[in-house]
């Protein structure tokens, strides 16, 4: 498929260099020209503006965004609509609020513009060997690019949620459930390492992540993480959050929907960046494992 990508920072990056590998032919742009060139010598064709990118695509055109959720995922629509006709599909793949998404989708219908969100989660690996997807939006429009997520994603790993917003609902959601399950690891090893014991934590996660009820990747991240450093002493434990943790929220305080697990992993967040234990530095290392997001060095 020809398909334009605007936005090429971490996720971008991968997920570009991806479907290069599965044959798909790419105009790529970013406002980094050092980004663009690099991929330009995998096989992409770099593009140096919007209008550029919009007129080297055939008709209909498939522009796929990785932008930061808000203010820029706006501004970027406004320099494209204009150079876009009936028909066309963008495809917001970064993490905005659902009702951001939802909103656009009726500005772009206005045009003739088709408009799908879709979460995407899998962290950098992901974006790189296989993500899950998960789109709202025209179901005539996700029937178009399907065969493009076949490529992206994991067997089964994509699917469409429902109407405009469903696929950033989703993926909130998700990443509710992500902050929860990771807040519990990051206890467990607090609590191992607070013990009686001589536990060699590395040795723990390993076990864990091998045939245990609660194996799975998070848990393989954490053995990488403790391979690195035994006690996680490189980072201080101070955790960011991307925002969505606070929207699941919200969104539950508005449908009535206890979820005080996934609430209490927020605020332990907002408590970390005052105090400094081993369960808030497994969290830290965690999501830079995952998702290359920055962390806090021990001063």
């Amino acid at each position: 498929m020809n398909i334009g990508f605007v936005g090429l920072g971490k996720m971008g990056f991968n997920m570009v260099q991806h479907l290069l590998e599965c044959d798909h032919h790419l105009v790529v742009y970013d406002l980094s020209e050092e980004v663009v060139a690099i991929l330009a010598e995998q096989g992409a064709t770099a593009s140096t503006s919007l209008q550029e990118l919009v007129n080297m695509l055939p008709s209909p055109r498939l522009l796929w965004l990785m932008v930061p959720s808000g203010a820029p995922v706006d501004t970027t629509l406004d320099s494209l609509i204009p150079l876009l006709q009936p028909g066309d599909i963008i495809i917001d793949g970064g993490n905005s609020h659902y009702t951001d998404s939802a909103k656009r989708a009726i500005r772009l219908q206005e045009s003739g513009i088709h408009f799908l969100d879709a979460g995407t989660s899998g962290g950098l690996e992901g974006a790189r060997h296989g993500a899950c997807i998960m789109v709202g939006g025209e179901k005539a429009a996700y029937d178009v690019i399907e065969p493009l997520l076949k490529d992206l994603c994991v067997e089964n790993g994509y699917g469409y949620m429902g109407k405009s917003g469903s696929g950033h609902f989703a993926k909130m959601v998700h990443n509710g459930v992500e902050y929860g399950m990771m807040q519990a690891i990051g206890e467990g090893f607090e609590l191992l390492e607070s013990s009686s014991y001589d536990f060699n934590l590395e040795d723990v996660s390993r076990v864990w992540s091998n045939g245990s009820v609660i194996r799975g990747w998070l848990m393989d991240l954490v053995v990488c993480a403790f391979q690195k450093d035994p006690k996680l002493d490189y980072l201080s434990g101070r955790i960011a959050d991307s925002g969505e943790g606070r929207w699941t929220i919200e969104a539950a305080l508005e449908h009535e929907v206890s979820i005080p697990v996934i609430a209490a992993s927020l605020f332990s967040r907002y408590r970390s960046r005052s105090e400094d234990n081993l369960s808030d530095r497994v969290v830290a290392a965690l999501r830079h494992e995952f998702g290359g997001h920055a962390f806090s060095k021990k001063p």
